[in-house]
């Protein structure tokens, strides 16, 4: 299975998707995942998944109210309002 990081900045609307139906309420301090990345810094991330991939979002302020927004009104969000995949960090390692 493929393991992406992703940081809020790179979220797409299928991951937010993923998010926002997983996390409906927002998620708790039970759903944080830490783990330290290869500079040895601490990263905080919730986790959704598919059927290829496990997804660990970083945890920003700015991803709390994204996907407040977001479940509010999809509408308003278009694709092109993120930026692509090609800049998601992949990790081949055990998160």
């Amino acid at each position: 299975m493929k393991r992406v990081i992703v940081d809020y900045a790179k979220l797409t609307t299928d991951i937010l998707d993923m998010l926002v139906e997983k996390y409906p309420d927002g998620y708790d301090y039970s759903d944080v995942i830490s783990f330290k990345n290869a500079k040895g810094e601490t990263i905080k991330a919730v986790e959704v998944k598919t059927e290829d991939t496990i997804y660990l979002v970083k945890i920003s302020s700015k991803l709390e109210q994204t996907m407040e927004d977001y479940a509010e009104d999809e509408d308003s969000f278009e694709e092109e309002d993120f930026e692509l995949n090609d800049d998601i960090e992949e990790s081949t390692d055990d998160f």
